[in-house]
C-alpha cells in the first residue's frame, strides 16, 4: 500500500495556516511536515493551523489577516469560517494613491492571431450575427426566429459562426428615468457594439415598451443608429406570428450576406480585449489558476492587448493594492469612487461584502470574502492599472489594464465585460461550472487537476499542474497566453463545442415598477 505523503501549501512566510493539497484530504492523526499531527480529518483545500492561535489573534494567509480567532485553535486543528471573525473592510480614505506602479515592461512583439477586422478598428475573434432587443416581451418570437435562422439560413453562409439573440429582462415595467437606470440602457447599447458582431446588428422591438429604439440607439451611438429603420423589426407592425418571423429572417439574410464575405486575417495580439473572471472558487484558486491568469495578463499587456479584471466585492479587500498600482492619481481616485458607490449600493440593500461567499466557496476551503479577495486579485497580474470602467461603459478604443467595476455575479460580470468590448474571456473555477457565453469564446481554467480530469470535456486548461510541480506559474501563464491566441484564431473551446451559453443578465440598480 503506498505511503500517504501529506502536501501542505503555505502562501507566505508569515502565514500561520496552510491548505491541504492532497486529493480527498488527510485523515486525523496524519503527521505533517515538521512533525505536526493533524487533530481531525481535513478536506482538500482546507486550512490547518501551523501553530496555536489564541482567541483574538489573527489568522494569516497570503501574509495578511483573513480573520481573528473567536476561540482557541490548537496547532494541527482545522481552521474554518465558524472559528473566524472577519476583519472590517479597509476604509476608503488614506489609501496609497499611485504610489507603486511598476515601470512598464519590455514590449512583447511578434505575436499574432487570425481575426476579423471591423470598420471601427476593433477586431473580432468570432463572426456572429447579433439581434438586439428592446424588451423581454419579444424574446419568445425572436427565439423561434433564431432557431429558423440556424436551421434554414446559416448552412448557406458557412463563414458565419452563428447567430446570437441579445435577449434580457429589461425594457418595460421599470423606472426608466430613475438614478441607476442608465446602467442597463448603456449596457444594452454597448453590447451591440461588441467586436464579434462585426457591425451587423439587427434590432427587434415590440412597440409599446418604455425603452424605445431611439432611446436605446440614439443617433451616432452605434453604426446602425443613423439608419435604424433598415435594421429594425417592430412586432406590433406585423400581421401575426408568421409575418413577424418572416420579417426577421428577411432582415437576417441581408446581414448574413455581408458577414459571410468576411475572412480571418493576421492581426497583432494587441487587438485582443480579454476579460478575466472567476466563479465557483476554492482555496486553490489563489494558488494555481488565478496566479496563472495573472502571469498571462502580464504577457497580454506587454503584447499591447487590453485586459479587464472585475468583481468589485472580490477585490474590495485588496483596494490598497489597486490604488497603489494605479498609473496615475486620477485612476486611483476612480477606483475609490467605484468602490464607494458599491459600498453604498450594498448598504441600501441591507448587506455588506460578506454576502459574496457561497456554500461552495466555503466547502472549497474559503472561509470568507477577505481570503477569497486575496486569491482573486492576482488575476490582474502586476502591471500598472491604466483605467477604470463604470458598469456598462465601453472601452472606446482605450488600451491597457482596466478595472471594470462590476458585481461579482458570473452572469452580470460577463455581460458587462461583453458590453465593454471583450472579444475573449478567461474563467477560472475550483468547484466547477459549465459557464459559457454565446457572444464570445470562454477559456475555462480548472484550479485542480482532479477537476480537470473529472470534467475532461468541459475544462480547457488544467492549472492544477502548478500544484503538481509540472509547471511553474510563469510556464502556465505562457501556455495560457498561447492557447488564447489559438482560441482567438478560431480554435473552439469546450463550451462552444457543446453549445453551452448562459443568459445575458443586466445590472439594474434602479427600481422595478
Amino acid at each position: 500500500m503506498p505511503v500517504l505523503v501529506p502536501v501542505l501549501v503555505r502562501m507566505h512566510p508569515d502565514d500561520n495556516v496552510a491548505i491541504v493539497g492532497n486529493p480527498g484530504g488527510l485523515p486525523a492523526g496524519t503527521v505533517l511536515p515538521g512533525g505536526l499531527v493533524l487533530q481531525e480529518k481535513l478536506p482538500q483545500a482546507h486550512k490547518v493551523a501551523l501553530r496555536d492561535v489564541r482567541v483574538g489573534e489573527p489568522v494569516r494567509r497570503y501574509g495578511i489577516p483573513i480573520g481573528f480567532a473567536n476561540r482557541d485553535i490548537g496547532a494541527g486543528g482545522w481552521v474554518h469560517e465558524r472559528l473566524l471573525t472577519m476583519p472590517e473592510a479597509r476604509a476608503l480614505g488614506g489609501l496609497p494613491m499611485a504610489t507603486a506602479p511598476l515601470p512598464d515592461a519590455a514590449p512583447l512583439d511578434g505575436y499574432t492571431f487570425q481575426g476579423y477586422r471591423n470598420a471601427d478598428g476593433s477586431v473580432g475573434t468570432r463572426n456572429l450575427l447579433a439581434v438586439s432587443t428592446t424588451v423581454q416581451c419579444v424574446a419568445g418570437v425572436l427565439d423561434a426566429a433564431v432557431e429558423r435562422i440556424r436551421r434554414e439560413l446559416l448552412p448557406r453562409y458557412p463563414n458565419v459562426d452563428g447567430v446570437v439573440a441579445l435577449t434580457h429582462a429589461y425594457g418595460c415595467g421599470v423606472a426608466i428615468d430613475a438614478p441607476g437606470a442608465e446602467i442597463p440602457i448603456r449596457t444594452l447599447r454597448h453590447l451591440a457594439k461588441n467586436p464579434n458582431f462585426g457591425g451587423e446588428v439587427m434590432l427587434v422591438s415590440l412597440g409599446c415598451e418604455k425603452l424605445q429604439p431611439e432611446r436605446l440607439f440614439p443617433p451616432g451611438s452605434i453604426a446602425i443608429a443613423d439608419g435604424l429603420a433598415a435594421h429594425h423589426v417592430r412586432l406590433q407592425d406585423e400581421d401575426g406570428f408568421a409575418a413577424m418571423t418572416a420579417r426577421i429572417l428577411q432582415q437576417a439574410e441581408a446581414h448574413l450576406q455581408r458577414l459571410n464575405a468576411r475572412r480571418r486575417e493576421t492581426v497583432p495580439a494587441s487587438a485582443l480585449v480579454v476579460g478575466m473572471q472567476c466563479g465557483g472558487s476554492d482555496a486553490f484558486s489563489g494558488v494555481t489558476a488565478n496566479p496563472a491568469v495573472g502571469a498571462c495578463t502580464d504577457l497580454l499587456v506587454r503584447a499591447g492587448a487590453t485586459v479587464m479584471f472585475s468583481e468589485t466585492t472580490e477585490v474590495r479587500d485588496a483596494v490598497e493594492q489597486l490604488t497603489a498600482r494605479a498609473r496615475t492619481p486620477e485612476v486611483a481616485r476612480r477606483i475609490v469612487d467605484e468602490m464607494a458607490w458599491y459600498d453604498a449600493y450594498l448598504a441600501r440593500g441591507g448587506v455588506d461584502r460578506s454576502a459574496n461567499t457561497t456554500p461552495g466557496n466555503k466547502a472549497g476551503g474559503l472561509s470568507n470574502i477577505v481570503e477569497k479577495a486575496m486569491g482573486s486579485i492576482v488575476k490582474s497580474g502586476s502591471r500598472p492599472i491604466d483605467g477604470v470602467l463604470s458598469p456598462g461603459e465601453h472601452l472606446a478604443g482605450r488600451r491597457g489594464l482596466f478595472y471594470a467595476a462590476t458585481p461579482a455575479s458570473d452572469f452580470i460580470c460577463g455581460t458587462l465585460q461583453l458590453a465593454a468590448g471583450m472579444n475573449l474571456h478567461v474563467f477560472t473555477t475550483g468547484r466547477g461550472t459549465p459557464y459559457g457565453l454565446a457572444a464570445c469564446p470562454v477559456l475555462k481554467v480548472a484550479t485542480r487537476s482532479e477537476l480537470a480530469r473529472q470534467w475532461h470535456d468541459l475544462m480547457d486548461f488544467d492549472a492544477g499542474r502548478i500544484a503538481n510541480g509540472q509547471w511553474t506559474i510563469a510556464q502556465a501563464g505562457q501556455a495560457m497566453f498561447e492557447q488564447l491566441l489559438a482560441v482567438a484564431s478560431g480554435e473552439r473551446t469546450w463550451a462552444e463545442r457543446h453549445g453551452l451559453a448562459n443568459d445575458l443578465v443586466l445590472f439594474n440598480p434602479a427600481p422595478v415598477t
